[in-house]
């Protein structure tokens, strides 16, 4: 019974994380936007005390029910780990091995230096609801909206328009290759192994571990009515049951109920766990000890001390633009000296001090103006660029899914007033300069009206002669950008004529401001 809850739980909350990514709606975050906050490392950034007690609690009580109900890659695995084991002769397959300490607890301290130090990409790569993430957004994503689009083409056929069609394109191959990369490592180690990389690898299966050493409730031995037949050890994933000593290592230990299922004698149990090393559990029987004897070693007693003392303090389509011109080009993206960030993130600095990566503001941007940084000292964490569109002033989609305080709550209302970037105006590249063409288009779409337009020369304009049928010559004007109203929104950039380069575009500011 515990292993067919465990199991209901984990497939309802896998399937409603993974639709957080697909959905470009954005009605199923109103509902089930909570699911992406109560993942541990986003809560860590995000210093959400709450979230942080309740797992380590739940952990302490129950152990590693995290990783077996609530993390989607941990679930992810067992699904794979599932799908493996029907295949003949292969149901059985797991053996007990002792556990990798020096690899766990190693990477565990690099993790927490790299928390420490503000090192994203590292904490990025081995958070590992990150790394679900970038698989559903880069992988799922696309399949998904493809079949929407499907959908969309036969409904409109039938004169319905329950469907629309959305764009499908992948936003950075960097990230997508990393998304590939990390499916293929999972995959292939939970094929063979179940739970392998949640047990040497992951570093949030490490710290969850270590409280896990001393839950209230675990699973134990019976010894009397235990036959040693090995069908516990054998359908382990995490390789963590020896029924030669009639030990289990609760370190390694994610709860899945698996070895009482396959008990057929009643000599496994879920109940409390006694104080001291051998305790009475069952009919006065005893269990063997909570953990293999290598012990934790001082490096990782601080590891773990540190984390929570210092975590505290190509496309398939484009849209373009008819600026008037002929033939239109695709734009290419401007060198920024400074990234710009969403309204929300407050500044660079702590966009890549809490940013995970995990891609779910880039998955939920209505305007497609996110996409994931190829940089080194931020990969793979959102940018916003303005070749698919512009941050429309109504538009606060990532500031209300973002679960690791990287892009804090906005409203509308003072979105329009935070300064997220300046606009540049490039002379060489403006119609009005190389084409000779009066345009106006950065000046009218601009929703804050920092952008004037005045005459490229004023003298001469006023004596020009007119022309046929009483009209002037179009007057050519240069714009002007008014530092103190432009919020960096990115409409000139977006609508601007130019091409391949925008004649303005948006340069990022290191730290937001209220206009």
């Amino acid at each position: 019974m515990l292993r067919k809850i465990r199991l209901y739980l984990a497939v309802a909350g896998l399937v409603l994380i993974t639709l957080l990514f697909l959905d470009f709606t954005g009605i199923l975050h109103q509902w089930f936007g909570w699911l992406a906050k109560i993942q541990l490392v986003p809560a860590i950034l995000a210093v959400n005390v709450v979230v942080i007690a309740v797992l380590v609690l739940i952990t302490f009580l129950f152990g590693r029910v995290y990783c077996s109900v609530i993390c989607p890659l941990g679930i992810l695995q067992d699904g794979i780990s599932h799908i493996s084991g029907k295949r003949k002769g292969k149901k059985n397959r797991f053996r007990f091995s002792k556990a990798k300490s020096w690899l766990r607890y190693g990477l565990l301290f690099i993790f927490v230096v790299a928390l420490i130090a503000g090192s994203s990409v590292i904490v990025s790569l081995l958070d590992p609801y990150a790394a679900y993430g970038r698989i559903a957004s880069n992988l799922f994503a696309p399949v998904y909206r493809l079949g929407n689009n499907l959908l969309a083409w036969f409904a409109e056929r039938m004169d319905s328009y329950a469907f629309y069609t959305t764009e499908v394109w992948v936003k950075s191959w960097i990230t997508f290759g990393v998304a590939v990369s990390m499916l293929v490592l999972v995959g292939i180690l939970a094929w063979k192994n179940g739970r392998t990389y949640c047990n040497t690898i992951c570093p949030v299966g490490t710290f969850l571990g270590f409280i896990s050493r001393f839950s209230i409730f675990r699973p134990a031995f019976d010894t009397k009515k235990c036959t040693r037949c090995n069908a516990c050890e054998r359908g382990c994933k995490a390789s963590c049951i020896d029924v030669k000593t009639m030990s289990i290592d609760h370190s390694r230990c994610v709860t899945c109920f698996n070895c009482i299922e396959k008990c057929k004698f009643d000599a496994m149990h879920y109940s409390l766990r006694k104080v001291g090393r051998k305790e009475p559990l069952v009919n006065g029987s005893t269990f063997g000890e909570t953990t293999q004897k290598e012990g934790i070693s001082r490096l990782s007693f601080f590891s773990i001390a540190g984390l929570f003392a210092f975590t505290h303090t190509v496309r398939a389509q484009q849209l373009q633009v008819d600026g008037g011109l002929a033939d239109i080009e695709d734009k290419k993206v401007p060198d920024r000296k400074t990234p710009v960030v969403p309204p929300g993130a407050g500044s660079a600095k702590n966009m890549k001090q809490h940013c995970t990566a995990c891609q779910l503001c880039v998955s939920v941007c209505p305007n497609h103006i996110l996409k994931p940084s190829g940089k080194l000292s931020t990969l793979m964490q959102p940018e916003m660029t303005f070749e698919q569109g512009y941050c429309r002033p109504e538009c606060v989609e990532c500031s209300q899914v973002c679960p690791s305080g990287a892009i804090k709550p906005i409203t509308a209302a003072g979105k329009t007033a935070v300064s997220i970037g300046q606009a540049v105006w490039i002379k060489d590249n403006c119609v009005v300069n190389t084409e000779k063409l009066a345009c106006t288009a950065c000046e009218r779409h601009c929703p804050t009206k920092a952008i004037t337009l005045v005459p490229v020369n004023p003298e001469e304009d006023q004596n020009k002669p007119p022309q046929r049928f009483g009209r002037r010559a179009p007057v050519l004007k240069y714009p002007v950008v008014d530092k103190e109203l432009c919020i960096g929104c990115g409409a000139c950039e977006y609508l601007c004529p130019a091409r391949p380069f925008s004649a303005i575009y948006v340069e990022g500011n290191v730290r937001h401001h209220v206009v």
